[in-house]
């Protein structure tokens, strides 16, 4: 998932940036309200932590922009206030959710799961698919119970492509949101990732999970049975 983190704080900003990254996020970082609103119009994001206290245009002006443009996406809302009327204008000007600082990163995790699990696909904290079993909470993958060693990366986008399963997702769909800005969306990068989630989750004779359609994208689910040689 691509997040967008606004915090004017140089120490947190970067503290949270590397903290979601090494828990498989895509994060898109800025430091002030008007930033907040141009990387907004530019990016598709999943979800949007955002400061309360900002220079040029504080939180409360960049949640009521966002949603008086229509966007639905879910908004973490951090603050140092902690009296009831702040929170009360917070949730008022368009945010989801409020988390006052200092707070623990296990309760921003927490809280950012549960933003996204209404916005988008519930996924079970465990699910089992054919020889898979993925835990979304732990970020944990086993092939027939042997434990599968993913990079953040490549959990990510097994994630993204497991809860759209048997749809079809486009490559740009996948990149804007596994990826983040830095990422050239003219490199191969996304089809290297595929092929080393293919070897690491995939049976050498069996078809494979990530199906692709050349020209359109990839697919991910269970692999069709063999269909026996019936010949004599």
């Amino acid at each position: 998932m691509r997040l967008l983190v606004v915090e004017d704080d140089p120490h947190l900003g970067a503290t949270l940036a590397r903290g979601l990254r090494e828990r498989a996020y895509a994060v898109d970082l800025v430091s002030d309200g008007d930033d907040a609103l141009h990387h907004a119009a530019l990016h598709q994001y999943d979800a949007v932590v955002l400061d309360y206290m900002l220079p040029n245009r504080d939180g409360i002006a960049v949640a009521r922009t966002l949603r008086a443009r229509g966007l639905e996406i879910p908004i973490l809302m951090l603050t140092a206030r902690d009296a009831v009327v702040d929170r009360v204008t917070g949730l008022d000007a368009g945010a989801d959710d409020y988390l006052v600082k200092p707070f623990a990163f296990d309760e921003l995790l927490a809280r950012l799961r549960a933003l996204t699990r209404r916005a988008g696909v519930v996924l079970p904290t465990v699910l089992t698919l054919g020889h898979l079993t993925i835990d979304t909470r732990a970020q944990r993958v086993e092939k027939r119970g042997a434990h599968v060693p993913l990079t953040a990366k490549e959990y990510a986008l097994l994630e993204f492509l497991v809860r759209r399963r048997g749809a079809l997702v486009s490559r740009a769909e996948i990149t804007a949101h596994v990826w983040d800005e830095n990422h050239d969306p003219l490199s191969n990068t996304l089809e290297v990732y595929i092929n080393r989630l293919r070897k690491k989750i995939d049976d050498a004779d069996e078809p494979s999970y990530i199906q692709t359609r050349r020209g359109s994208g990839y697919m991910f689910d269970l692999p069709a049975p063999a269909i026996p040689d019936k010949r004599p």
